[in-house]
């Protein structure tokens, strides 16, 4: 477990700390122009977009940057050089940033919204991370299987119908019956439903209020967002309800399959022997049903979006699928890791729009960032994801434009480390990142398997932000293949192993 101490043997300082507080040299940090008294830099911004004006004013003022909003001042980072900096782990830790200590409430100290002297989320972790061994993700392929063949379905009734589908909706819905079956044994039954599940509604909800709060005035937000606060109780006691009677069903039932709700239930700390207390446990399966679902749909959903606009490069990708998996009924689970290809469209998708679009770090002592800034211990930055994917210096002057080739196997190892960071770094990185990467890799090669993906010549991406990102109002139309590949319906195989990523809270790198 890393160190989350400093030398004086106290816990690093927790809570909102403005800028102020940390940077003695913060006046040499560029700002926005025309800050206002009191109101700070909030001309021409738009409080439903706060990562994509960041993003905007990136461009202008530089690899790091502060904004200040209502009496709080925030530094963002983005050049490859000073990110690489924070990224160490000796001399930086994971902060729980606003945004994210907003879902406290829900997820309370679950494994992404944990401070790190908090010692569930370590408990956690290591009573978890078998759950994505090698053996277990191959356990998980038959039924992420089944869950896309849901899908396919109901596509194939859109496509007869001459619908056009609801690609982030049609994306949501097959992430979390994945995510619930895998982990937790349960069926929402989303394809069976003409609107979302509660369970997405209360969690969208959630996740909106966590980010109207960043846009608000602290004394003020009781008396500026009273109604969405009733509403936001309400969907945290919705969540709260679905996953107690999930864990319920599960004590009475017996054991299940070995899933993540087992080990949570039965698995005893390898080492201490201790258990996840019930408080924890119902905070960790949230913690996965939200972030392991609304992540992963979203990376979908660009990824589709961007292979509909660039027919060449869907049909480079659709050739590897035939040629890699033939016309066999349902791809082996070491199958989907040799499409090669595929995965570098969903990587270049996460580069344009990673959507965990953030993630904020915290000095463990007092040092300097990038040689140049003095940070006291506790000062947190954050760094904005988007535009360190986005630096000239690293992925040139056409950094905007979309080009899988960008993740061949030549132009990664060319690369510094950690200038690509969809899912963030060091001790708390993803603990999914694998399970998402193999569930989104499979999705691709089914959907460009089975249709030509057709956009709408009128659409222009829009982007929703609720925290996480997702591409707003994107509809395509489907054509349907004839290769021989499509022959097969059933979505149903077994499964060979191929090695899991490694973890980096063991020190094995990202």
């Amino acid at each position: 477990m890393a160190d989350n101490r400093a030398g004086t043997g106290t816990a690093l300082p927790k809570g909102f700390r403005s800028a102020e507080q940390g940077w003695p040299e913060l006046d040499r940090i560029p700002h926005p122009p025309r800050r206002l008294p009191l109101l700070g830099d909030v001309l021409g911004v738009d409080r439903r977009t706060p990562l994509q004006d960041s993003v905007r004013l990136a461009r202008g003022l530089g690899p790091i940057f502060r904004r200040k909003a209502f009496g709080n001042e925030f530094v963002f980072v983005w050049g490859a050089r000073l990110v690489a900096d924070i990224a160490d782990e000796s001399r930086f830790a994971k902060h729980v940033g606003l945004g994210v200590a907003n879902l406290r409430p829900v997820a309370g100290d679950g494994l992404f919204t944990a401070y790190n002297h908090e010692p569930n989320w370590q408990l956690a972790h290591d009573v978890l991370a078998p759950g994505f061994s090698r053996e277990a993700m191959e356990g998980y392929h038959s039924m992420m299987l089944a869950v896309a063949g849901r899908l396919t379905d109901h596509w194939d009734r859109e496509l007869a119908a001459g619908h056009t589908v609801d690609v982030p909706g049609d994306m949501t819905k097959l992430t979390l019956e994945t995510i619930a079956r895998t982990g937790f044994g349960h069926d929402f039954g989303s394809f069976e439903r003409s609107r979302p599940h509660p369970f997405v509604t209360a969690m969208v909800g959630t996740l909106t209020y966590a980010q109207r709060l960043n846009s608000v005035p602290s004394p003020l937000a009781p008396l500026m967002l009273r109604d969405a606060t009733r509403r936001n109780a309400a969907d945290i006691a919705h969540l709260n309800r679905t996953v107690d009677d999930l864990v319920r069903a599960r004590r009475e039932s017996g054991r299940g399959d070995g899933d993540l709700l087992d080990r949570m239930l039965e698995t005893a700390h390898p080492e201490t022997g201790e258990r996840l207390s019930p408080q924890n446990v119902r905070r960790q399966v949230i913690t996965f049903l939200v972030a392991g679902h609304e992540t992963t749909s979203g990376a979908l959903s660009f990824a589709l979006h961007y292979l509909s606009r660039h027919p060449e490069i869907a049909a480079r990708a659709r050739a590897e699928v035939d040629r890699v998996w033939g016309d066999t009924p349902a791809p082996a689970y070491d199958q989907v890791a040799k499409l090669r290809y595929v995965r570098r469209v969903l990587d270049e998708s996460l580069r344009l729009w990673p959507t965990a679009p953030a993630f904020a770090r915290e000095a463990r002592k007092d040092t300097v960032l990038g040689g140049e800034h003095p940070m006291r211990r506790g000062a947190w930055a954050l760094v904005l994801t988007p535009m360190l994917h986005r630096d000239p210096e690293v992925w040139g002057a056409d950094a905007e434009q979309f080009d899988p080739d960008r993740f061949d196997a030549k132009a990664v190892r060319g690369r510094a480390p950690h200038t690509f960071k969809p899912f963030g770094t060091g001790a708390r990185a993803c603990i999914g990142r694998q399970f998402a990467l193999h569930e989104a890799t499979l999705v691709l090669g089914l959907l460009l398997r089975r249709y030509d993906l057709r956009a709408d010549p009128g659409y222009r991406l829009r982007v929703t932000e609720r925290l996480t990102l997702m591409p707003d109002g994107l509809r395509l139309r489907l054509g349907r293949r004839t290769a021989p590949a499509q022959a097969a319906a059933a979505l149903t195989a077994p499964q060979d192993a191929v090695s899991a990523g490694r973890c980096p809270v063991h020190g094995m790198g990202d």
